[in-house]
C-alpha cells in the first residue's frame, strides 16, 4: 500500500534529522565552507543574497534552513532583524556558539514547510542550499504567506547542469561519501523559475553563478573567481555555474 504524503514528508523529515546528526560535528568541512575558496564562496554568496532579498536595517527576515549559522553571521552585518530556523537541533547548537552575542539574530528550531509564523511575517525570507532539501512548492508557498507584501525571496541552490553537482547527486555510491543526504536533489534554472512562478510569486528571476571551485588553491582565488565572473556573464557557458541564485517578490 503506498504511503500517504504525511507519512512521506514525515519519513523523509525523519531522514534529514538523523543525517544531519551524522554530520554537525564537521558539517561546515561537508559543505565545502572551510576551505580559503570556500570563504570567499560563502562571503560572495551571502553578498548576493542579501542584496536581492533587500536586507537592511529595520527590515525583520526569515533564513530557511540556516544550519550552523555560516550565513546568518554574514548576514547579521547588514542590521536586519534574523530569524534562522533549522529543522536540525544539533546544527541549531553549532549556531547558538557562532552567533552568541549577535544581538539582531535570533534561532528556532522548525520544518520550512510548515512555518511556525503568521502570514506576512518577514519583509525578507532568504537561505543557502535549503530549497532542496525539501519538497520545494510546499516550502515555496510557505515563505509567500510569510512574506508581506512587497517582499522578497531569495536563495542559492546547487545547479544540476553543473557537471559536478550532477555527478554528485546522481550516482548512489558518492551520495552518503559526500554528505549529501537521502532525499535532497539539485535542480535546473528553468525548473526554479516554473516552480516559483506555480505557487504565485512575482519577479522571478533565476541567475547562474559560481565557477570558484572550493578546493581552488589560495594563490589562484583571485585569478578563478575573476575568470568565473566573465563566465557567468556568457550565454550558454554560465548555464553550467555551480550555483542558482533564485529570487522574486510577493505581490
Amino acid at each position: 500500500m503506498a504511503l500517504s504524503v504525511d507519512a512521506e514528508a514525515e519519513g523523509r523529515i525523519a531522514r534529514e534529522i538523523e543525517h544531519h546528526r551524522r554530520i554537525a560535528s564537521r558539517a561546515e568541512a561537508i559543505w565545502n565552507w572551510e576551505t580559503p575558496a570556500g570563504r570567499r564562496r560563502a562571503e560572495r554568496r551571502a553578498s548576493l543574497l542579501a542584496s536581492a532579498a533587500g536586507l537592511a536595517p529595520a527590515r525583520r527576515a526569515l533564513e530557511l534552513g540556516c544550519g550552523t549559522g555560516v550565513f546568518l553571521e554574514l548576514a547579521a552585518a547588514s542590521g536586519a532583524r534574523i530569524v534562522g530556523l533549522d529543522l536540525s537541533t544539533d546544527l541549531l547548537r553549532k549556531a547558538r556558539e557562532r552567533l552568541a552575542g549577535v544581538a539582531n539574530v535570533a534561532l528556532r528550531c522548525g520544518n520550512a514547510e510548515q512555518l511556525p509564523f503568521p502570514d506576512a511575517s518577514f519583509d525578507a525570507v532568504y537561505g543557502s542550499s535549503v530549497l532542496h532539501h525539501l519538497d520545494v512548492r510546499a516550502a515555496l508557498r510557505e515563505v509567500r504567506r510569510v512574506l508581506k507584501p512587497g517582499g522578497r525571496m531569495a536563495f542559492a541552490e546547487p545547479n544540476l547542469l553543473n557537471p559536478q553537482i550532477a555527478v554528485t547527486f546522481s550516482v548512489r555510491p558518492l551520495r552518503r561519501r559526500l554528505g549529501v543526504s537521502p532525499d535532497e536533489m539539485a535542480f535546473s534554472r528553468a525548473w526554479a523559475r516554473r516552480a516559483a512562478e506555480e505557487v504565485g510569486l512575482a519577479d522571478v528571476e533565476v541567475r547562474p553563478f559560481d565557477f570558484l571551485h572550493p578546493s581552488s588553491p589560495t594563490r589562484w582565488i583571485g585569478l578563478v573567481e575573476s575568470f568565473g565572473r566573465l563566465l557567468e556573464r556568457v550565454p550558454v557557458v554560465r548555464e553550467f555555474s555551480g550555483s542558482l541564485l533564485v529570487s522574486a517578490t510577493k505581490r
